[in-house]
């Protein structure tokens, strides 16, 4: 290939994607233009995971849109453990697990969902791109049909917390908000998860994961879309992850 045709693939390739590709060189190394940029990028992504999570401004937020919210803490006490000790990230403190007993229908008319927004390994993405989803997802027809619990903001939360939420509200399907891990083209992402039927012991391949979405990945309408598709069919179906992932394959192909 020409030299000329080849430069003229890396800028296609620049274009659709922020990888790392065709970096600029100076002799046999890497331009120190790129070793810093690398090291901006890397530098962003470890102050996403120590950011704090502003969960008051949040709550603020919801309060703003008129919807209830309550806020909780996981077991982990700080960031040190949550980052040393995962499994602490995913279930609730005693004080959490007794407030969110008193939101508890007392009817007997469960939730049909309960919506859990989280710090995750990224407090920025969640501060960039919550309010902004929900203000999609709001929008869409039908979604006020369901019967919603009081939105959890979650801090020191990893996914798996989204059982013991939704074990304890009682609700048909758990979905959280939850900020990714920050990789080195992307710091701001957010991932959601949704759960039918969740309690403690749910794993990975029970969940569906919408993920990416920021600014400069999957924008706000197409997540909001998608994750109402998703509850649709999970309702539908009456299962999540896996399997439901494989049944609306087959039903998009028929």
């Amino acid at each position: 290939m020409k030299p000329s045709n080849a430069l003229s693939r890396l800028k296609q390739l620049h274009a659709l994607t922020p990888a790392r590709i065709g970096l600029a060189r100076a002799g046999s190394s890497i331009s120190t233009r790129e070793v810093l940029k690398f090291d901006l990028d890397h530098a962003r992504a470890r102050d996403a995971v120590h950011l704090p999570f502003d969960s008051a401004n949040i709550e603020e937020a919801l309060r703003v849109r008129e919807l209830p919210v309550v806020q909780v803490h996981s077991a982990a006490a700080d960031r040190s453990v949550y980052l040393q000790r995962p499994d602490l990230g995913r279930q609730l403190d005693g004080d959490s697990r007794r407030m969110l007993e008193q939101f508890r229908p007392a009817d007997g008319q469960d939730f049909d969902i309960s919506m859990v927004i989280a710090d995750g390994l990224s407090a920025r993405a969640v501060h960039t791109n919550a309010i902004a989803l929900l203000d999609q997802f709001r929008l869409l027809p039908g979604v006020q049909g369901w019967h919603w619990s009081p939105v959890v903001v979650a801090s020191q939360a990893r996914v798996a917390i989204v059982d013991e939420v939704g074990e304890i509200l009682n609700t048909r399907i758990s979905i959280i908000l939850i900020g990714e891990r920050p990789g080195l083209s992307a710091a701001d992402s957010m991932g959601i998860y949704l759960t039918f039927g969740p309690r403690k012991g749910r794993t990975d391949a029970e969940r569906n994961c919408i993920s990416n979405i920021r600014p400069g990945g999957l924008g706000y309408k197409d997540a909001a879309l998608k994750l109402k598709s998703l509850i649709h069919e999970a309702f539908r179906r009456q299962l999540s992850g896996v399997l439901l992932k494989g049944l609306t394959i087959t039903h998009q192909k028929s």
